[in-house]
């Protein structure tokens, strides 16, 4: 099964053996524990938004937060079983980084992580009725699509970070004019789909019947996801009130 999340890739099943149904991943107990990773990010971000409307600099939150987020998350995805220590490990993380930059947009655009949020959790609400309802169908040239879509946005992203260091600028990627707003609605939509694909890799886990820590693993999985769609999102929001 593919799929363009890293962390629920398709051999992420592999030298994994099913289990017994008491010991066994169920939609439910991955949705509990996608719940915790959720207010344990929500609380980091807290705790460095505060610090950030201190006046307290936070760029090392950020920093540390995105480069040790990143370490952890490649943990996870290496050794599965690690993941109830680690997955909750890099919510508050990610939490650091996510309260820091929330905090840097907002001073410049009062009240715009709240419109992220919001978007945000309202995206995940619509893709989720949308799934279980079968009005989207994964079909193997979907997640084909989304999985070279997205495999093609974290290439142009890694040029644009190597380009960065010899002070060449991808423009298109941080415009705010018509076509830099494109490319970020663009995105945002190819973030969301990916959310689409994670449901279908927890419905799969489910049925077939995987040990308990991939609870965990999943709801990692579906954090990444949502992480990269809010940071869209307010990328967005903010290109789009800069030409007011």
């Amino acid at each position: 099964m593919r799929t363009a999340n890293p962390a629920l890739g398709a051999d992420t099943f592999l030298g994994v053996r099913g289990m017994a149904a008491g010991a066994a991943m169920s939609i439910q107990g991955t949705v509990n524990k996608t719940a915790v990773l959720l207010a344990l990010l929500l609380v980091s971000s807290a705790w460095t938004w505060g610090q950030a409307f201190a006046g307290a600099p936070v760029q090392g939150f950020i920093g540390f937060g995105a480069i040790a987020g990143f370490v952890v998350a490649l943990v996870t995805i290496f050794k599965k079983a690690w993941a109830p220590i680690t997955a909750p490990l890099y919510a508050a993380l990610e939490g650091l980084m996510l309260g820091g930059v929330s905090a840097m947009f907002e001073a410049s655009f009062p009240g715009i992580a709240i419109q992220a949020v919001t978007l945000t959790f309202g995206v995940l609400a619509a893709l989720l009725i949308a799934y279980t309802s079968r009005l989207i169908p994964v079909t193997a040239n979907f997640r084909l699509g989304i999985a070279a879509a997205t495999g093609g946005i974290m290439l142009v992203y890694l040029a644009s970070f190597v380009l960065g260091f010899f002070g060449v600028s991808m423009p298109f990627l941080h415009d705010s004019g018509p076509i830099g707003i494109g490319v970020s609605l663009f995105i945002v939509v190819i973030a969301a789909l990916n959310l689409v694909l994670d449901f279908d890799f927890i419905e799969q886990g489910a049925r077939n019947s995987l040990p308990k820590y991939m609870e965990w693993y999943a709801a990692f999985g579906l954090l990444v996801t949502l992480v990269w769609l809010y940071l869209e999102i307010i990328r967005l929001l903010a290109k789009m009130r800069s030409r007011r």
